[in-house]
């Protein structure tokens, strides 16, 4: 690493942080933010870790995680395009939790409202609401929100605007089938994406 005030870790071929090397000279300043800040939410995630490694699906360890912190609400924000799976999701959460669930459209906004683009020429073409859908879970005091297939950057403003800690179950890509680690596996779309454009 040339400039240790600059994070590469992507780059870096011996990862010795594993060891324990404090590269940045960061580790008291952190030390505090983990012992103050977000101790609870890192000790939950540490326990799940630590108990079910390599055992637990992602949706196991995201009902753990939440048994972990004490959560009795749950919030299910989900793209409408992803509906049927959030039922499913909602189905299985309630069998632990109060699950308060949330469709991207809600409030029927309409685009033309906020100047946004469209997708098709339709006259009308309701946009969605990521921040919304944050709003209403706030309003409803939600322990842990959980993420079912927002769109690139709808997850980002539901996260900045939710006030309990979120979590992604479902990340959405369209084209492979919600698995965007697919797009890394593959040397044929990897190669698609290294071009420039």
């Amino acid at each position: 690493m040339a400039d240790n005030s600059v994070p590469t870790c992507a780059q870096c071929k011996t990862k010795e942080c594993r060891q324990g090397k404090d590269c940045f000279a960061k580790a008291d300043s952190h030390k505090q933010l983990y012992a103050n800040t977000i101790a609870k939410l890192h000790k939950a995630g540490s326990t799940i870790e630590a108990k079910y490694y390599c055992e637990k699906t992602r949706l196991g360890e995201t009902i753990l995680f939440a048994k972990e912190l004490g959560c009795r609400k749950i919030g299910l924000a989900f793209c409408i395009g992803l509906s049927d799976e959030a039922k499913i999701v909602a189905e299985i959460l309630s069998k632990h939790f109060e699950v308060i669930s949330v469709c991207c459209k809600v409030c029927g906004l309409e685009k033309k409202d906020f100047g946004l683009q469209t997708i098709s020429s339709n006259k009308r073409e309701v946009m969605c609401n990521p921040a919304g859908q944050a709003q209403l879970l706030n309003d409803a005091k939600t322990e842990l929100n959980v993420v079912c297939g927002l769109c690139v950057g709808h997850d980002a403003i539901f996260a900045k605007c939710s006030v309990a800690p979120v979590t992604v179950l479902i990340a959405k890509d369209r084209v492979l089938a919600h698995n965007p680690a697919a797009a890394v596996y593959c040397q044929y779309i990897r190669k698609h994406l290294s071009k420039d454009s």
